[in-house]
């Protein structure tokens, strides 16, 4: 099987480059064309030698391609279908994975995928309902972000697509190092957010080894409640990851933000609100309510519009900044929690 470029740091193309007998300099010349240029073939790479065109050719894949499918939804939201290499650890399996670019005024923000499937198994979850099929490698993260058809304009990338990205922490952080580094794409960390359920290890890792933003899923601050719906509460307890969170500055422009999805009846009265407040106080955040998307087999119901405003407006008078999330996609099953609607293994 050929190695894959697409994911390997400067300094590790610099290696390879020696090794195929080029100097040091041609790894930066790759790192280039792979990042900076976007080469699809090592024909384009046309400052390299020739006879290290074929050769490359012969020995190395560069990772790109393109989409099997593309759905736009009636308010401009689009869901793209990618095939992946997943990685289970004892093998590969081929797969599918979705990415959701969301269109807004002067924005365009790419929801990326990080695992084929999810391990955590959150019952209000398509993604999760239909199990995990492998993580994704660095390369497969990235041709996300450079397949699209708004590629060249994207201004925004959330880690909020299939999978759970601390699981795969080693491949999602190779990801942001290519994005924020000078010989990547050379963009702030401020331009992107990791969306987590809470996975303390990994979490701390990316709190120190990264500027970007965090975005927690919450849900229910009472702890047997969100064991109901969230497995994880059992092994990483949202007190503990809050607890994390209250030893790192958020008060500049790193930002930490909660979403938190309203369900009737379970999670949306003036109790839950007051608890949400406890247990985050004093810490810099926000909160993003999210409506509810039904989906089959499930019992729950969203909280109507009335209850989330509600439960908004008690939460900011206590100081902490909340909004409502618009939905976005969801006729085309783009929406927060319905992706995976087109999942398949090859």
């Amino acid at each position: 099987m050929k190695e894959t470029l697409t994911g390997l740091a400067q300094a590790e193309l610099e290696e390879l480059a020696v090794r195929e007998g080029l100097r040091s300099f041609a790894g930066r010349q790759l790192a280039r064309w792979l990042y900076v240029r976007r080469a699809k073939s090592f024909e384009e790479m046309t400052d390299l030698p020739r006879e290290a065109r074929l050769r490359f050719a012969e020995r190395y894949d560069i990772g790109r391609h393109a989409p099997l499918d593309c759905a736009t939804s009636k308010d401009g939201t689009r869901k793209y279908l990618f095939e992946v290499e997943a990685s289970t650890g004892s093998g590969t399996c081929r797969s599918c994975i979705e990415t959701v670019m969301i269109p807004e005024e002067d924005r365009r923000t790419l929801c990326i995928s990080s695992q084929a499937g999810c391990k955590m198994n959150c019952r209000f979850c398509m993604t999760g309902r239909q199990g995990w099929h492998g993580n994704l490698q660095a390369a497969d993260i990235l041709n996300q972000l450079m397949s699209v058809d708004e590629a060249a304009d994207l201004t925004n990338v959330v880690f909020m697509g299939m999978g759970e990205p601390l699981d795969n922490y080693d491949a999602v952080l190779r990801t942001i190092n290519v994005m924020t580094a000078d010989w990547g794409f050379a963009w702030s960390p401020k331009r992107i957010t990791v969306s987590t359920i809470g996975v303390l290890p990994n979490l701390k890792r990316l709190l120190d080894e990264t500027r970007c933003h965090v975005a927690v899923s919450l849900h229910n601050p009472f702890p047997q409640e969100r064991a109901g719906l969230m497995p994880v509460q059992k092994a990483y307890p949202i007190e503990e990851v809050v607890r994390l969170l209250k030893q790192y500055d958020f008060s500049g422009q790193r930002r930490v933000s909660f979403e938190y999805t309203m369900f009737e009846g379970w999670n949306d009265s003036h109790a839950h609100a007051d608890a949400l407040v406890r247990l985050l106080r004093p810490l810099e955040c926000r909160i993003n309510l999210i409506r509810f998307h039904r989906i089959p087999d499930f019992p729950m119901r969203p909280s109507p519009d009335s209850v989330m405003e509600h439960f908004r407006d008690r939460l900011n008078q206590a100081g902490i900044t909340t909004t409502i999330r618009a939905s976005r996609g969801e006729d085309v099953m783009a929406a927060c929690g319905l992706l995976a609607g087109a999942h398949k293994n090859l």
